[in-house]
């Protein structure tokens, strides 16, 4: 007896489960790691761990998602700016012990979450999250960086740098012209190939600092923090309730990248492999990452946007993306060379992958016809739309709502509370059926 074929995206260049060649696959997975390079390392660059270690992190989560996942879904997991404010915090105070204590409880949360789904099912997502709320949410989740992207390809040293803005506008360009004059691989690849270009003017205006490559050693294996190895194990309570709650906040996020995942490659992950899976996944590789020494994880935008414009989903391109991560991490000079990467460059591309993400947000209204004219959507949309893109955000204390968990979470409650019509377009509707009546 045969079985049966599995579902193909027919929009996909690769599908999910589809394996390209090796070495096409190695440059599709290069450029997936120079989209998220830069997020990546920033993160311990702010908050003072080294940069390797979280490059090492997020490859090894990456492929714990996706054993989690059973291989089925194409995200890539770097580091979280949702915790850096706390975990700045917490180095002051007690150093990198009190931040691995705290992720390592926040992944706890989302393996408890993922536990009590595990059990009550996820079809109550469908219910909470209709395409009214999910369409700008995925808008949201693209233009919320925008503000970043802008900033990237404009300022050096908090300054307006027309260069800076030359070497983005290029990068942009070279990376329109690949996708757009060019076909087969070449198109597949423009993102690295733009990246390629901005980076060979950025060298041609001095604006690359080569120090870091200079004085890295070819070799270097990450200082990993071990508890009860490089440290001596104790209790930080503090740090446990303060890390542990902003698990929720990105588990609205989580969820926001799996709804543009969806909608990208035509299936539901919420069913399939399941939203408990997802998170459990986000969940082990948080712990992971607290356990040698890198920040909290979670899934990333940027290799969204890069999913959305090559249109190849397949997952062996993202776990090679993860392997060359971890491979990088213990290069040291190649790991300084993509550290090298000025700024303006990563905004040029930036501008592209952000707003793909959002383009996807206005096709999810446009494919399931949300109809604006009715007053429920409008309201619904509208407040979602300048919440999260105002960047708005809710600060109680340490703990703070971001703006892309603040919108979400309205967006759930107005499509909860405000009834299916308006009473002015339900006392209207009675009126037009009143004179047909008549005139009947």
């Amino acid at each position: 007896m045969s079985q049966a074929k599995p579902f193909r995206n027919p929009d996909a260049v690769l599908d999910v489960y589809e394996k390209p060649k090796l070495g096409q696959g190695i440059l599709l997975s290069l450029q997936h790691m120079f989209a998220m390079f830069g997020s990546t390392v920033l993160v311990p660059i702010l908050i003072g761990i080294s940069p390797s270690i979280a490059l090492l992190s997020s490859g090894v989560g990456t492929l714990v998602h996706m054993i989690c996942t059973k291989f089925k879904i194409p995200a890539y997991l770097g580091s979280s700016f949702a915790f850096v404010a706390t975990m700045q915090a917490l180095m002051k105070m007690d150093g990198y012990p009190a931040v691995a204590q705290g992720a390592i409880a926040s992944g706890l949360v989302y393996v408890v979450v993922a536990l009590i789904i595990g059990r009550v099912g996820s079809d109550w997502v469908n219910k909470v999250l209709p395409p009214i709320v999910v369409g700008p949410i995925i808008i949201v989740i693209g233009l919320s960086l925008a503000t970043t992207a802008a900033n990237d390809a404009m300022l050096h040293n908090q300054k307006y740098d027309l260069t800076y803005f030359g070497v983005a506008i290029f990068t942009l360009v070279m990376t329109l012209i690949f996708q757009m004059c060019f076909k087969g691989f070449t198109s597949l690849v423009s993102i690295m190939l733009g990246i390629i270009c901005g980076y060979l003017l950025s060298c041609l205006l001095g604006i690359v600092d080569f120090s870091g490559v200079v004085k890295a050693a070819w070799f270097a294996w990450p200082a990993l923090q071990v508890p009860g190895i490089t440290y001596h194990f104790r209790w930080y309570p503090a740090a446990i309730l303060t890390m542990a709650p902003i698990a929720f906040v990105t588990m609205t996020e989580h969820m926001g990248h799996i709804m543009v995942l969806n909608s990208l490659t035509k299936r539901n992950f919420f069913k399939n492999p399941g939203l408990h899976r997802t998170l459990l996944g986000d969940g082990l590789s948080t712990i992971v990452a607290g356990f040698i020494g890198g920040p909290p994880t979670t899934s990333y935008g940027e290799n969204i946007g890069v999913l959305a414009m090559t249109k190849v989903h397949s997952v062996w391109v993202l776990a090679g993306a993860a392997v060359c991560a971890i491979i990088f991490s213990c290069v040291g000079k190649l790991a300084a060379l993509i550290e090298s990467i000025p700024m303006p460059v990563i905004g040029g591309i930036s501008f592209l992958l952000f707003g793909t993400i959002a383009a996807n947000g206005l096709k999810i209204l446009v494919d399931d016809q949300i109809d604006f004219g009715q007053k429920r959507n409008m309201l619904i949309a509208s407040v979602i739309l300048v919440i999260g893109i105002g960047g708005a955000y809710l600060q109680l204390g340490s703990f703070q709502l971001t703006s892309v968990a603040l919108s979400t979470i309205m967006g759930m409650l107005l499509n909860w509370i405000l009834p299916k019509q308006a009473a002015s377009e339900k006392a209207l509707d009675e009126k037009k059926q009143k004179e047909q009546k008549f005139f009947n």
